[in-house]
């Protein structure tokens, strides 16, 4: 079962660029991404991260190009992968021409760090030679050394000032398949430059907190800056940045997407924090749930909760339900409609196998 959203989010039409196989921008999903912490030379390990990242829900990765070794550990990196590959690339334009022949399908790049105008040339030639496209990614903390002098500190015009000047310097080579990221720690700074960046242009924008922090205080972070930013309809691609397994930045930003009905990839669970009414510990049943369902791709609706003050109601607007009752007597719901008594022990292995059930039926139907 699917609830009609009591707010729908009304996402400003950018152009369409292409990462690989992945469209960003338009009426298509907002896509999800995080980067790899590994040696990009250590190529087994990056393999198996990019995978891991991958497996989790993610739609494209960015690996650290920071050598010539790195970029051309590329070509051996993108043939055991299936998902686009981003290169970071921060100053040396070799670096980003390497990355292009060497199976990057987008570069991560400030244009004007890269240097003159023939380098800059012999980037975006290479880009389009190979189909790759190209990420502004302007930093509060690495403006340009003028803007920052003229603005005495990052604020977002300085940001914007910045991004329209990197934007003029690919558009005036006829490049035209690019993001672009205007990033600061600070959630306010970061928020009011990508609402300014979205008002003076239509190319597709990437979200993003930078240095966020941990996983707790980077999750409330990012989902406090992008949240607010989805919900005005900014955003087309969107990367939680934590210091922690990059694996859960894509645990966190699909949650996101999926909280505002944005996209919906898996199972959402929902579920009461529990208290003394509780006919089954809510808590511990809720984790191994999270863990044993984490397998399904397929958007369903479940909830868990521990007893009949608001379980029925919320039962009744999910595809599978528990509710708690007396002496570990729980009903199950099925499409919001009673079915059968649980006993408590019972709850989890139900639940999966209801889950994978209803599940297949929908893959079905699709």
């Amino acid at each position: 079962m699917s609830l009609r959203p009591f707010r729908d989010i009304h996402r400003k039409k950018t152009k369409v660029i292409n990462v690989g196989d992945v469209k960003v921008g338009g009426d298509n999903p907002i896509s999800v991404q995080s980067m790899t912490n590994t040696l990009t030379t250590d190529i087994q390990a990056t393999i198996k991260q990019i995978n891991d990242i991958h497996e989790e829900g993610a739609d494209l990765v960015r690996v650290s190009c920071p050598d010539k070794e790195s970029s051309l550990a590329l070509k051996e990196i993108t043939k055991h992968v299936s998902v686009p590959i981003i290169a970071d690339i921060h100053f040396h334009y070799k670096r980003a021409i390497e990355a292009a022949e060497n199976g990057a399908k987008c570069l991560r790049i400030n244009p004007g760090n890269i240097g003159d105008k023939t380098k800059i040339h012999d980037v975006l030639s290479a880009a389009k030679n190979n189909g790759c496209s190209i990420r502004i990614g302007v930093n509060a903390g690495s403006l340009e050394k003028d803007i920052l002098e003229k603005y005495k500190e990052p604020c977002p015009e300085a940001l914007v000032e910045s991004a329209q000047r990197n934007i003029k310097i690919l558009e005036d080579q006829d490049f035209f398949n690019f993001k672009i990221s205007v990033k600061s720690s600070d959630i306010f700074l970061s928020m009011a430059a990508y609402r300014q960046l979205s008002n003076v242009t239509d190319y597709p924008l990437h979200l993003g907190i930078t240095e966020a922090g941990g996983f707790v205080s980077g999750s409330v972070k990012s989902s406090i800056g992008l949240g607010s930013l989805l919900l005005d309809g900014i955003g087309d691609t969107i990367r939680i940045s934590l210091s922690d397994d990059p694996v859960k930045e894509i645990k966190i930003g699909n949650e996101i997407l999926k909280s505002l009905n944005l996209r919906n990839r898996g199972v959402k669970i929902i579920s009461c924090p529990s208290c003394a009414r509780q006919a089954f510990q809510v808590i511990d049943t809720v984790k191994t749930l999270e863990e044993k369902l984490s397998h399904i791709k397929t958007p369903l609706t479940l909830s868990i909760i521990g007893c009949v003050v608001n379980g029925p109601g919320e039962a009744a607007m999910t595809d599978i339900g528990i509710t708690g009752g007396g002496k570990g007597n729980n009903m199950l719901y099925l499409s919001g409609i009673q079915s059968e008594k649980v006993l408590s022990e019972d709850i989890i292995s139900r639940v999966v196998k209801e889950v994978e059930k209803k599940a297949a039926e929908l893959d079905k139907k699709l």
